[in-house]
């Protein structure tokens, strides 16, 4: 029987995880403050199997515009291709607050790119200059109103 991850808001005892999940945090103070704040806020949702093993966590925010958007979606490298991010990614659109939902990714993250198109995230627009020589692709996706 396989087991299938569950998906939830992220706690403050998950922390620690997100941190030893994330190589990013491991070095950065910026990001490990980003996942502190996401979890303080309730927007942070994690995808786990059994009570602790955290294989992947999403941020959204409403800072964009006063719009949903997707900040970060990371998924533990022995755990995707199995579909994780894309559960977690309608997880978290399904809870965010505003109608319109927004997502950004380098042009060069191309399984993100796909991700975004497959679940229904259409082209809008491109940021240049955030990083050199690899452009951030900004995605939307019109919500079903409630």
């Amino acid at each position: 029987m396989k087991v299938h991850p569950t998906y939830r808001n992220a706690t403050e005892n998950d922390i620690p995880a997100l941190f030893a999940l994330d190589l990013v945090a491991h070095k950065d103070t910026k990001r490990r403050k980003l996942i502190c704040r996401a979890v303080a806020s309730g927007m942070c949702f994690v995808a786990r199997y059994g009570v602790t093993h955290i294989v992947a966590y999403g941020v959204m925010s409403c800072s964009f515009f006063e719009n949903g958007f997707i900040e970060m979606l990371y998924v533990h490298s022995d755990f995707r291709r199995q579909r994780i991010g894309t559960a977690l990614l309608r997880h978290m659109a399904k809870r965010c607050p505003t109608p319109k939902l927004f997502a950004a990714t380098n042009s060069s993250n191309q399984p993100m790119r796909l991700l975004l198109e497959r679940e229904g995230f259409c082209n809008s627009g491109i940021i240049q200059n955030l990083d050199e020589g690899d452009p951030e692709l900004v995605y939307f996706k019109r919500r079903r109103e409630k």
